[in-house]
């Protein structure tokens, strides 16, 4: 079957979110330990996560998600044209610096740049428009992405050829739903492929990352106030509840204003996921921070649910996955599936199955018709995938 034209999957005039796949070639674990050589590459997931941390304070795209596995890694994409179009013309010169630099330091980083030089990259307007474009183009980030890793390894190897298979694998996710979908899809892919059993020990995942800053919140929270009961981290106050959430990843609602603001911009701003776009904590605490950041585009959050509660499903669907039964759905998520519209009974195979069951786009049915009929694809087995699985 014919390849999907890339330009009919995105526009990057819009506002878009996108799921990219790219994969190593012949799908060889050359990210990963190699058992065919006995080589580990274990040190190239660290890379492909740094460079991906490096372009989201340096482009318009905003990282909801990523999963770095031992072939192949997922990122969830929004690109932010409205973001780029309010940088000077100064600022698109400094980005595109660092992106494209002409002269570098021994260590390979971009070498600081003169007047000269950035006002040479300003004074042509026709090519410095088209990088203001390119800034918050998926298909620039993702080639930065992929460049920058091909070239690293095969010096490392020393040898020549193709590191990734081909050109990244794109789908659009038209809703919220699609979206919620998707990340879960994404930050489970090591426990679908049984490199680990719990949320935690997810290596390279933006829920490692979430729950490392949620830990380290939850410590500064219980140094500041002890006695606070929302600050304690017994296994008692955790199966207490009818969902057997992890008491690391459960998210205190009823802290003081003080200690609460405080807790907030050290999960939204952590060390560990501050580079990624923001899941609000609660949804009465949606609210964007105002605090500036350079780590990425803007503060604005990435799901209309909140993060104890995008973590909590998350917890459930990979219990059903890891022992394959499914469950009861549990009366605290049961909301969160009716305000979505989603299937609780088809979610965890969606979730399992979420790259098969969809092509080119994902969401809501209607949403998928009109994507379909405006790009002229027939994409009947996504749109039938939709009407079972988002109501």
């Amino acid at each position: 079957m014919a390849r999907t034209n890339r330009r009919d999957v995105l526009a990057d005039q819009d506002i878009q979110v996108v799921h990219c796949v790219n994969r190593c070639v012949r799908r060889a674990f050359l990210c990963g330990n190699d058992e065919l050589t006995g080589k580990n590459f274990d040190h190239r997931r660290g890379l492909i996560r740094q460079r991906l941390e490096f372009l989201a304070g340096i482009m318009g795209i905003e990282i909801l998600g990523y999963a770095v596995m031992n072939n192949h890694f997922h990122a969830v994409l929004r690109n932010r044209p409205d973001v780029v179009a309010t940088w000077s013309d100064a600022e698109i010169a400094r980005k595109w610096w660092m992106l494209c630099p002409l002269r570098k330091n021994e260590d390979g980083s971009p070498a600081e740049p003169t007047d000269t030089e950035l006002k040479a990259i300003r004074a042509d307007r026709k090519s410095l428009k088209e990088k203001r474009r390119r800034l918050s183009s998926i298909s620039w980030f993702m080639r930065f992405v992929s460049e920058r890793i091909a070239k690293d390894s095969n010096r490392e190897d020393k040898c020549t050829g193709r590191f990734w298979e081909g050109r990244f694998k794109a789908q659009v996710l038209l809703d919220d739903a699609a979206i919620l979908a998707c990340l879960q899809y994404v930050d489970l892919n090591p426990i679908r492929a049984g490199l680990t059993k719990t949320l935690e020990g997810s290596l390279f995942t933006s829920v490692q990352d979430r729950i490392e800053d949620l830990k380290q919140a939850k410590n500064q929270c219980a140094d500041a106030n002890p006695s606070h009961p929302e600050t304690t981290t017994s296994s008692a106050a955790a199966s207490a509840s009818s969902v057997p959430v992890p008491p690391v990843i459960a998210v205190p609602e009823s802290l003081p204003a003080a200690e609460r603001n405080a807790f907030d911009a050290a999960v939204e701003h952590g060390a560990r996921a501050g580079w990624l776009s923001p899941i609000p904590l609660q949804p009465k605490r949606q609210a964007v921070r105002t605090k500036q950041t350079e780590r990425r585009a803007s503060n604005k959050g990435c799901l209309s649910l909140g993060l104890g509660e995008y973590l909590q499903l998350l917890d459930w669907t990979a219990r059903q996955i890891r022992t394959g039964k499914r469950g009861a759905t549990p009366a605290e998520l049961a909301p969160v599936f009716e305000r979505l519209q989603i299937s609780a009974e088809l979610w965890v195979e969606c979730v399992t199955h979420f790259h098969k069951w969809f092509r080119s786009s994902v969401g809501r049915p209607k949403a998928m018709t009109t994507n379909a009929e405006t790009k002229g694809h027939n994409r009947a087995i996504s749109i039938n995938a939709s009407r079972k699985v988002f109501a």
